[in-house]
């Protein structure tokens, strides 16, 4: 005969062996938090941080050769001495259109996409609303309005390639 002692024991030998499998577990899952928590703070701080000093003083003059900025690089943030030469190419026609041809109000995506000669489809005009919210991120352009966007400024008369 089977005494309650016994089976009360038994069951609570099988409740801290499963009790230490879960803290075994929970201290790796606790460990790949704290590994990915890293990760993603590394990765924030490497592609948002601003410029160091050193490279923001170091602006090339107009003379000074550069390196062509290739399709789907960076945009740089606005400074004094950049002109739109550093921006990428399909960048670089955003910018000429909007510093040449922005009415008073500025230009909807869809007007821009128009002049262009972007395809009038959504996934062209919303690609090309990505970049003008980009650009305005960076200091090359300005929204007056919600939705509307103009050259900065700042930027002054587009130039380069």
């Amino acid at each position: 005969m089977v005494s309650v002692l016994g089976l009360l024991e038994a069951k609570e030998a099988s409740a801290r062996e499963r009790t230490e499998r879960l803290r075994s577990q929970l201290a790796a899952a606790e460990l790949e938090v704290e590994r990915l928590v890293c990760a993603r703070e590394m990765v924030s701080q490497v592609l948002y941080q601003p410029e160091d000093q050193a490279s923001l003083e170091a602006v090339p003059g107009p003379d000074a050769p550069r390196a062509t900025p290739k399709r789907g690089s960076v945009v740089p943030h606005h400074r004094e001495g950049l002109d739109a030469g550093v921006l990428a190419p399909e960048y670089r026609r955003i910018m000429t259109v909007l510093a040449s041809q922005t009415p008073q109000g500025g230009l909807r995506a869809k007007d821009l996409a128009r002049m262009l000669d972007l395809e009038l489809i959504p996934a062209k005009i919303e690609g090309l609303r990505s970049k003008l919210k980009r650009l305005v991120e960076r200091g090359w352009a300005v929204e007056p309005a919600a939705g509307t966007f103009a050259a900065a400024a700042a930027v002054g008369p587009v130039g380069g390639p």
